[in-house]
């Protein structure tokens, strides 16, 4: 065949393509003649022929897909603070592929931790978390012994080994749930209080920082955190202590916790001092929480699991620009969330889903009760599937509540084996909260290590 007959069957081949075509799409879809035929004298078998034929059906088929998508702009939404969202279905893509968001470091006690309980007959993993500089410092040992003069009106030394029995005898008592034994009955309460009441201000929780780091130097997480606040429960004076009368234990000194979901190891934490110094007023409180505890594991993506004190858009993107997703419930009335979203009363039916997506997140708004819609931000989920069942929960809501009750159950565990007892002084309740949390700490650390 020659080239002018291969040109002229080719020709006929596009036109049969061009009448399945309605005329205003002709309109817009039609190809320079010339061009075309310009670009086919380029080749020379018959199977550039199909080539070319397939370039005309895919800029057929592209252009069809921006007319559709410009037949849904009415799904298009763009709220107060200039966020746009749009209508999305049932495992649509968000288009955008999250590939910075995969974990890749080793999670478990790091080599620091295998090699000193492992290989040590020495060192514990209790010593790990609850170390030498903890138990016994000099700022430690000094007021102490200033306080047993004091009482006793004669020198008396303190020995480390004094004070390992006295925690022992406290996580004896925490082991068998006797909180309500006189802590006198196990040992001689005026040396407790007095070292730790100098040696944690309301500015200065030494013993709570080492501690934190300590636990970071002994263990990676995974690829999966949770973020939340701890309530420890207690009525010594204290100014940093919360009143919250629709809680069980109305009055509690509040930390701000990060745990492993996959362990429950708990990873970096805080107390709540009131008003922070370093935290600038145009940051909400729940922003400023959640990018300091998760500012040492950012960068290798991590996911971080929230709840609606903590979720915005704000906090999200700027995870999001340190390769670290988050999953968290929003609250409705945030300036970022589409009128939907925001509205008391609604059309949906119940166990219905509605999803947004903007672009960096997706936003499932799921009916979970005649009055009420669970909203969920993600900036993890680049599509999003809605189970088959009666109640068809969306896979946002399913990963949220699989991943969110770590703390929880973290604080559950402290509270039913704590060391705690009565006491007025807060720095030796608050050192008792360090205890009950080290010790879970050191069993996760042994437990994985020696198996």
């Amino acid at each position: 065949m020659s080239r002018h007959s291969r040109n002229i069957h080719l020709f006929d081949k596009i036109n049969n393509i061009d009448e399945d075509c309605s005329e205003d799409d002709q309109e817009v879809y039609d190809i320079d003649d010339d061009a075309v035929k310009n670009y086919c004298d380029s080749f020379d078998s018959d199977t550039d022929e199909e080539n070319i034929l397939n370039i005309r059906r895919g800029q057929k088929r592209k252009r069809f897909i921006v007319s559709s998508e410009s037949e849904n702009e009415k799904e298009i939404e763009t709220v107060m603070d200039g966020t746009v969202w749009k209508k999305i279905k049932e495992g649509s893509n968000s288009g955008k592929t999250l590939i910075y968001n995969i974990f890749k470091e080793v999670l478990g006690p790091t080599g620091y931790a295998k090699r000193n309980i492992i290989k040590s007959r020495v060192k514990s993993a209790f010593s790990l978390i609850i170390d030498h500089k903890i138990m016994y410092n000099e700022h430690v040992r000094e007021f102490t012994e200033s306080e047993a003069f004091g009482v006793l009106k004669t020198k008396w030394n303190l020995f480390v080994v004094k004070l390992y029995a006295f925690i022992g005898l406290l996580y004896a008592r925490g082991a068998y749930e006797a909180k309500n034994i006189n802590l006198s009955y196990l040992w001689n309460t005026k040396w407790g209080p007095s070292f730790f009441s100098t040696t944690m201000s309301r500015n200065d929780f030494e013993v709570w920082y080492k501690f934190i780091e300590n636990s970071q130097n002994c263990y990676k997480p995974g690829a999966y955190l949770a973020i939340d606040e701890q309530l420890f429960p207690t009525k010594a004076r204290c100014r940093l202590s919360q009143y919250m009368p629709n809680k069980p234990d109305k009055f509690s000194i509040k930390f701000w916790l990060a745990s492993d979901v996959s362990s429950k190891y708990i990873v970096n934490g805080f107390p709540y001092l009131g008003k922070d110094e370093g935290r600038e007023s145009s940051i909400p409180l729940g922003e400023f929480v959640t990018s300091k505890l998760a500012q040492p594991y950012t960068g290798h993506g991590r996911n971080i699991t929230v709840d609606n004190f903590f979720t915005s858009a704000s906090v999200a993107s700027k995870l999001l620009a340190k390769r670290t997703t988050l999953v968290g419930t929003i609250r409705r009335n945030k300036r970022e969330l589409p009128k939907l979203a925001r509205q008391a009363k609604d059309s949906m039916v119940r166990f219905s889903t509605i999803l947004y997506k903007s672009e960096d997140f997706i936003l499932t708004i799921y009916k979970a009760k005649p009055n009420k819609k669970v909203l969920i931000l993600s900036s993890m989920h680049s599509s999003v599937q809605i189970e088959t069942n009666d109640i068809r929960i969306p896979e946002t809501i399913r990963f949220y509540n699989s991943t969110k009750f770590i703390v929880d159950v973290t604080d559950q565990i402290a509270r039913k084996y704590s060391v705690k007892s009565k006491c007025q002084r807060w720095p030796l309740q608050v050192f008792f909260n360090i205890l009950d949390l080290a010790g879970i700490n050191a069993w996760i650390l042994h437990k994985e290590t020696t198996g």
